[in-house]
């Protein structure tokens, strides 16, 4: 069967993509969910239509991230922590930390994730940081890392303070683990309840076939 494809499918087609698949597969999975129509005028005009509004959408996405950008790059902020000997930090500064400070000190709003910090900071110094906000906008920002000092009487809420931070970021990293693993997991199992509901189909559509054949070999 030859349908039109309205959204995006993994491994199969790009939406607005016209391909021939199995009966089975259009019926059962590709049409009810939306995914896909019978090719035919109609269907091809709205898969069309879909396919420039997603561009329009795209467009004003990109322009966004690229205003966004300007606003970023080459913006130097500066974070203090607390030091100890050859100025390695008791804690660390992490992507959490930059953001806060950027949308604290210059109201810029980024989401943690598109800081790219390969790992946390545990030194003082300069660091040029990259924003990943899109494939090719990667604007850069400085971070200057000095040293917090401690004033008497303060040593042990900056102590518990720093405890505190070392279990969030010990937590962040096991909630990141568990997101990744529970996606790979659901795209295994998307991809596996796909291939087994193609076989099936493949396999029903084959013993029809045969069926056919062989009630048309009966004598009458």
């Amino acid at each position: 069967m030859k349908v039109v494809f309205l959204e995006d499918v993994p491994g199969v087609a790009r939406s607005g993509e016209i391909k021939e698949v199995a009966d089975g597969y259009a019926r059962n999975l590709l049409i009810p969910k939306k995914l896909a129509l019978i090719a035919n005028s109609a269907a091809i005009k709205l898969a069309e239509a879909r396919c420039r509004a997603k561009a329009r959408q795209q467009a004003e996405t990109e322009a966004e991230l690229q205003e966004l950008a300007k606003q970023i790059d080459g913006k130097e902020i500066t974070l203090k922590a607390r030091a100890g000997s050859k100025d390695r930090l008791y804690g660390s500064i992490t992507s959490a930390d930059i953001a806060a400070e950027l949308e604290k000190s210059d109201g810029i709003v980024v989401d943690k994730r598109k800081i790219d910090l390969e790992e946390h900071i545990h030194q003082l110094g300069s660091y040029e940081i990259t924003v990943r906000l899109g494939r090719d906008i990667t604007p850069k920002v400085k971070v200057n890392v000095i040293e917090e000092k401690v004033e008497d009487g303060a040593e042990e809420k900056a102590e518990k303070k720093t405890k505190k931070k070392a279990k969030e970021e010990a937590e962040e990293k096991t909630e990141k683990k568990t997101r990744k693993k529970a996606k790979e997991e659901a795209e295994e199992e998307a991809e596996e309840k796909t291939e087994k509901k193609t076989k099936e189909e493949t396999e029903e559509e084959a013993k029809e076939e045969a069926e056919e054949k062989t009630e048309e070999k009966e004598p009458e």
